[in-house]
């Protein structure tokens, strides 16, 4: 039986921008040594930040000129991939022969995208997968990704997949990283509610897999020095809630509460075949001859010059 150690790194945004963040994830390197980490999962918009309650200047039919200010340094603060902080990163995955899975704000061109990015110990980045469908008034800051980024990437101890917050709770997308045979789904978000533990489970249920979650946590408005609309200023922007699940739904590691820290548990994947036993969603349990579903995995692009 050959277990792995698998690991969630509750960390937030630094207000002082990308550099400092990512000194902050890079400050962990002994931690991640010490534990034996063979991954390690991030959350969602760590390097780039999530602006919680950020309005970016906009209402209904018009947007005010202090928004595009605000836009100015969101971009400002977003990551180019490859980069100068891809290539840190990549070195942190090498010292500390640990595949990494890191949530980053993504420039391309003027477009932003909410970015899961893979690293392996021997190559570097390898692999990223563009949130699909940024949720409420995400919209507002973030591009769509397409089919193209649904990378499951096939590691030693597994095959690797992910899938951004609320994408998680898009049953087609979680079908087709089924069939893609993933084995430890990674789940960086920003969502901290009690109902997020109960989708990690229930995912981890469903699909038969480990689960890693991934979330950021962030102090109070007060001690950010920033106002946000409607909110206690003394109540944590993000309070984490970090967890690691096993195919049966139960809970393997935390949830982190309300402190950063590198969650850890033991894995093995051998224990897959057990459970899918009486569940194999895409497999015994699925019935194409009543359902299908078909992906489009082609990069859309919305310019086409042929040649």
């Amino acid at each position: 039986m050959a277990t792995t150690t698998v690991a969630a790194l509750q960390i937030g945004s630094r207000p002082e921008g990308k550099t400092s963040t990512l000194e902050a994830i890079l400050a962990y390197e002994p931690q991640i040594k010490q534990a034996g980490a063979n991954l390690v999962v991030m959350p969602e918009a760590v390097l780039g930040g999530y602006p919680k309650g950020e309005t970016f200047g906009t209402y209904l039919g018009y947007r005010l000129p202090e928004g595009r200010e605000s836009f100015q340094r969101y971009y400002e603060n977003a990551i180019d991939v490859p980069g100068v902080e891809t290539d840190e990163l990549a070195g942190l995955a090498e010292r500390t022969g640990a595949y990494l899975v890191v949530g980053v704000i993504e420039r391309a061109g003027n477009t932003l995208y909410c970015t899961a990015l893979f690293f392996s110990p021997e190559h570097g980045l390898v692999a990223k997968h563009r949130k699909l469908m940024p949720t409420g008034t995400e919209r507002l800051i973030w591009g769509q990704g397409d089919g193209s980024t649904l990378p499951v990437l096939e590691a030693p101890f597994g095959k690797v997949g992910a899938a951004i917050c609320w994408e998680n709770h898009m049953p087609l997308l979680r079908t087709a990283m089924y069939a893609k045979g993933v084995q430890v789904w990674c789940a960086p978000t920003v969502d901290e509610r009690d109902v997020w533990q109960a989708s990690m489970r229930h995912i981890a249920h469903e699909g038969r897999m480990f689960v890693v979650s991934a979330c950021q946590v962030q102090p109070s408005p007060k001690q950010l020095g920033v106002q946000v609309p409607h909110w206690d200023e003394d109540r944590p922007l993000i309070q984490g809630n970090s967890v690691i699940v096993g195919p049966l739904g139960d809970v393997l590691a935390g949830p982190l509460r309300g402190e950063e820290g590198l969650l850890t548990a033991q894995i093995d994947i051998e224990e897959l075949t057990r459970a899918r036993y009486d569940f194999d969603v895409v497999g015994h349990y699925a019935r194409p001859d009543v359902f299908s579903l078909a992906v489009d995995e082609r990069v859309k692009r919305s310019v086409m010059f042929n040649c």
